[in-house]
């Protein structure tokens, strides 16, 4: 197995801050291929907001844009009528002195200088609006971005019954702001889920934070938007907005152990687990404790598996776990070849895991 991936370096830097994105770094391909992946979640939908954090972001850049298209209109205008304007021939060995012009020079730097500035104010009066929630976040998530895939952890409620990790999947109650802590185990990454907060870095060596918070149940697309290697543009995951009532059946649900199981198949499959991937990957109520990999304790409820690179099916499983090279060139999962019967064995066994 790889002990490191290969992955751009980056300039660390010192501080984290909000910003406000409006479009990834992706490439045509890219996008193609995550819109695929998750068919019901389009990135254009950072042409909306469904929470009051994204809300004021979202009018920001319809205003940016504007002004955009009117700068870029008033621009074209002016080429045009300076390329059509006739003008008098001037004889190449006369001497004419520049006359006029002046005034429209400084029209134009005052009218610049006014519109930049009532800019920043509107985008500084929009990082105020975002910077907190109205009311105290009860919930905090821990969110470590790796290369590349995200770790989820609840970890800060008091009741200890309630603490676990999974990949890749973050579950918030409707009309609750969320604090989300961040941290990153590797380079530099970025957590932005367009339709409920703009982007937040993930910096390694410090702890940066974001809220976030959903006005109506749903599912909602997060991305890695900061480059950070070759399968930057797989790095997706999913914010699921839930009512409080199924938000905290699904806690309850996710803190419980793996239920075990006794039969031939499973046992098989279990002892293959422990022998090939217990080292990187946990389940929780059995000997498999690794933490270098996705928690899978309860892998059957997840919606998607590799960070998104696929929907999670029992073939989808099988071909990553076999195949992960292929799938995601330069991650950390290698590829794992097995038997038919061994086939048969493991996916049975994680077939349990739900």
């Amino acid at each position: 197995m790889r002990l490191a991936p290969a992955y751009v370096k980056q300039r660390p830097l010192t501080a984290g801050s909000t910003a406000l994105i409006l479009i990834p770094a992706l490439g045509a391909a890219s996008t193609a291929s995550l819109a695929q992946a998750h068919p019901s979640a389009p990135l254009n939908y950072f042409l909306h907001a469904d929470g009051p954090s994204a809300i004021p972001t979202m009018h920001l850049g319809w205003v940016l844009t504007g002004v955009a298209v009117v700068v870029t209109g008033v621009v074209a205008a002016l080429l045009i009528v300076a390329i059509l304007r006739t003008r008098p021939v001037v004889r190449a060995d006369s001497l004419v002195a520049a006359t006029g012009g002046m005034r429209w020079l400084y029209i134009g730097t005052g009218v610049s200088s006014v519109a930049l500035f009532a800019m920043l104010v509107y985008i500084l009066l929009t990082l105020g609006a975002v910077a907190s929630p109205a009311t105290h976040p009860q919930l905090t998530v821990t969110v470590t971005a790796y290369d590349w895939w995200w770790k989820v952890d609840y970890v800060d409620d008091p009741n200890p019954a309630h603490r676990f990790s999974t990949a890749n999947e973050i579950h918030i109650p409707v009309g609750e702001p969320v604090r989300i802590a961040l941290k990153s185990a590797d380079v530099v990454h970025a957590f932005w889920v367009p339709q409920l907060a703009g982007k937040t870095q993930t910096i390694p060596g410090q702890t940066n934070e974001q809220w976030i918070e959903a006005d109506r149940p749903g599912i909602y697309r997060g991305q890695c938007s900061q480059f950070c290697g070759e399968q930057h543009a797989h790095m997706a995951f999913e914010v699921v907005a839930q009512t409080p009532d199924e938000f905290n059946a699904w806690r309850d649900a996710q803190a419980r152990p793996i239920a075990l199981t006794n039969a031939d198949t499973v046992d098989a499959g279990k002892q293959l687990f422990a022998e090939r991937c217990a080292g990187c990957h946990m389940i929780r109520g059995t000997d498999a404790v690794g933490r270098q990999a996705p928690d899978l304790t309860h892998l059957g409820s997840r919606r998607s598996i590799a960070a998104g690179a696929l929907t999670n099916t029992p073939d989808h499983l099988l071909d990553w776990i076999q195949h992960a090279q292929r799938i995601k060139p330069e991650s950390l999962m290698p590829d794992i070849p097995l038997s038919a019967s061994d086939a048969a064995a493991l996916s049975a066994y994680l077939a349990t895991l739900h």
